[in-house]
């Protein structure tokens, strides 16, 4: 399984960017997809879920502002973030099946 994110960058407060999660090795239209985000000197914490049917969750604190999807025909999983906050900057990883990760995007917010 390869999980390989993309799509982070530095921001203003209140923009916005979209990461990408290409994935291979795994029967991606039937999994659930997650993102996941570290800040330094946290934990790492759940962000978003996107089920096999298009079922979402969102961790509270994203709610309203992030939005996942996912293209099964290219095999990708998306975070659109919108009205981004500097408590937002982080590393966003990219999780299937519980045990495979990506090797993490950096969004850094700036006030």
């Amino acid at each position: 399984v390869q999980l390989v994110e993309s799509g982070g960058g530095l921001v203003q407060a209140g923009g916005s960017l979209r990461l990408s999660c290409a994935a291979s090795g795994i029967l991606f239209s039937v999994n659930p997809m997650n993102w996941f985000r570290q800040a330094p000197g946290n934990q790492r914490e759940f962000v978003a879920r996107i089920t096999a049917g298009g079922s979402t969750k969102y961790a509270d604190s994203v709610k309203g502002r992030f939005t996942i999807s996912r293209d099964n025909a290219k095999k990708t999983v998306y975070l659109q973030m919108n009205s981004l906050k500097p408590e937002d900057t982080a590393v966003y990883y990219c999780n299937a099946l519980t045990d495979f990760w990506g090797q993490g995007t950096q969004v850094t917010v700036s006030s």
